[in-house]
């Protein structure tokens, strides 16, 4: 008796270890968010990356960057906008000269570090939409998001704690 290609790739899963099983997993959820947004529906695949980054940022850091690239991918749309002024009160954090691992820790430090109803102004090379969502993930309710600039070259938001 054959087997069949069903037969085989459920033999090939049974013999993943569980760190093999969720990279395998997260390439299709990868590829399935970008499917979803190239249709149209970017936020909803947004939100969704966002959600799969917090589940996955801590225990398989690796496969949180992936979905990181994703809402990358998701939010690549250029759109000049009206800049809004700073106020003398922000204080500017300024993240183009890093590298993309490093920026995301220290803006989520910087946010921690906050105190309710204050805020900082991030400084960036592209847009940060996707942090958007992963804040929109982590801390529900609990964070403001007001763009100052957005490109083409430097993006501006004030990201505050409620």
């Amino acid at each position: 008796m054959s087997q069949t290609s069903a037969d085989r790739s459920a033999s090939e899963a049974a013999q993943l270890t569980p760190d093999e099983a969720v990279a395998r997993l997260n390439k299709l959820f990868d590829s399935a968010l970008r499917a979803l947004g190239d249709a149209g529906k970017q936020d909803d695949a947004c939100e969704l990356a966002a959600q799969g980054w917090t589940l996955l940022r801590h225990a398989w850091p690796r496969e949180g960057e992936r979905l990181n690239g994703t809402l990358h991918y998701l939010t690549r749309t250029v759109r000049p906008r009206k800049s809004a002024a700073p106020t003398a009160e922000d204080v500017l954090l300024e993240v183009r000269h890093l590298i993309p691992a490093e920026r995301h820790r220290l803006i989520l430090e910087t946010y921690l570090g906050l105190a309710s109803g204050n805020a900082f102004v991030l400084v960036n090379d592209h847009d940060p939409k996707p942090l958007y969502y992963q804040f929109a993930a982590e801390y529900p309710g609990e964070f403001s998001w007001e763009p100052l600039e957005e490109g083409p070259e430097v993006w501006r938001v004030r990201i505050g704690r409620v």
